[in-house]
């Protein structure tokens, strides 16, 4: 169907369509010899070129042709650290002597040293080193992602890494959703006192940056080296009285009961879930909780014990894939490297690695409006110079992204 009479913005033609549509009997819901034609920031209308309207692609604004190519839905990227300042190179060099990321982090190394870093950044260098990764998953063909904050541990520091997400959204035109997680890491000046952070982070970050409309969901980091269960409760206590959706990085180091709490409150996603038991996928599936796979931190510490893909697959909940794209477990700034990685690392197919980073993802931001090719949805699209969608997953160090569309907008 048509959205409405004349001309379009923008046509896309001469290849092929991967609409990820839930109800199309071919895989990744594809249209051979497609046209996807956009108006007014939306789809007007998708589906094979004999078919197309002729009021609507007659003479359109703009036309972009994929040369045989395909055109996918932009990809969403739910679960990324995006915004920081520093590396952590010199960890990724103890790893490979042997240090795990455990000691690491007793050490007063992993989060912590990123905190010291980004809080030293002022907001404007904090954005200008923030603005070329995110240009990097936009040129990856990124159109909508979510980027956390927690390497501030304080209120001034934690609110300026969501104001720079938030700025960042603007400039480039892409859509950001900013998630507070305070509860990342206790903060050095908390040490030894978790309860005395999480009075600070329950009585005053969360309400500053609910009431500053900064944050459009709550995650905590549920594991022996952060917080309990009981902890991570607390704070989603409070969080979902500010009216703020949940996430949480659950089971990442150990069988911590992180995917029963995520069921339990409601959480949109459990992120990780490395040792998420039988009863935990249980509890997700029942909840509606969506399982968010992160193969890049898993590569990066050379882990070993894999999320329980076959029994997520079998209890029917939803998988997205992410980038985890932080600085250091996952310093990881390409979406199909991570669809390379759920695949290789993890077992996914082709097809279940695309629809993580789209139709799968979306629902996880509680955003309904994108993450397929359909008429009357948002026109956030990524076309690419393949010849079979399966070339997402396929290549290693390759971009064959050739031009983003956001709201019916090009950036690239």
């Amino acid at each position: 169907m048509e959205a409405k009479l004349g001309s379009c913005d923008l046509l896309i033609q001469g290849g092929h369509v991967a609409t990820l549509s839930m109800s199309a009997e071919r895989p990744y819901g594809a249209v051979r010899d497609g046209v996807v034609a956009v108006a007014e920031g939306r789809i007007a209308w998708v589906g094979p070129v004999s078919d197309a309207p002729e009021a609507l692609v007659a003479d359109p604004v703009e036309t972009l042709d994929l040369n045989g190519g395909w055109v996918t839905p932009g990809l969403i990227d739910v679960h990324t650290h995006l915004v920081f300042a520093g590396t952590r190179a010199d960890e990724f060099a103890q790893r490979l002597a042997g240090a795990t990321y455990e000691e690491i982090a007793r050490a007063g190394g992993g989060i912590l040293s990123t905190v010291r870093a980004t809080r030293s950044a002022s907001e404007e260098d904090l954005q200008n080193v923030s603005r070329l990764r995110l240009s990097e998953m936009i040129d990856h063909g990124v159109t909508t992602l979510e980027i956390k904050s927690g390497y501030g541990l304080d209120v001034e520091t934690e609110l300026r890494m969501l104001r720079v997400a938030r700025t960042l959204a603007a400039e480039e035109g892409v859509s950001v959703s900013t998630t507070l997680l305070a509860a990342h890491a206790i903060a050095p000046e908390f040490q030894g006192d978790a309860e005395g952070y999480l009075d600070r982070v329950c009585g005053e970050l969360l309400p500053a940056a609910a009431s500053l409309g900064l944050a459009d969901a709550c995650d905590a980091f549920c594991e022996s080296i952060a917080f309990s269960v009981a902890q991570c409760e607390r704070v989603f206590t409070v969080a979902a009285g500010l009216g703020l959706p949940l996430r949480l990085h659950a089971d990442q180091l150990s069988d911590g009961g992180g995917a029963a709490l995520a069921a339990r409150v409601g959480a949109r996603s459990a992120d990780h879930l490395e040792y998420t038991t039988e009863a935990g996928v249980r509890a997700m599936a029942e909840a509606g909780t969506a399982a968010v796979l992160l193969p890049g931190a898993f590569y990066v510490l050379g882990e070993t014990q894999r999320p329980p893909v076959a029994a997520l697959r079998r209890e029917g909940v939803r998988i997205a894939v992410a980038s985890d794209l932080n600085p250091g477990t996952s310093p990881v700034a390409s979406p199909l490297m991570a669809m390379n990685l759920a695949c290789t690392q993890f077992g996914l197919t082709p097809e279940e690695a695309v629809a993580g980073m789209t139709r799968e993802a979306a629902p996880v931001l509680g955003l309904e409006d994108r993450g397929r090719i359909e008429a009357g949805l948002r026109a956030d699209l990524a076309c690419w110079t393949i010849e079979d969608p399966a070339e997402l997953a396929y290549w290693i160090g390759a971009n064959p992204c050739r031009a983003v569309i956001s709201g019916g907008r090009r950036l690239r």
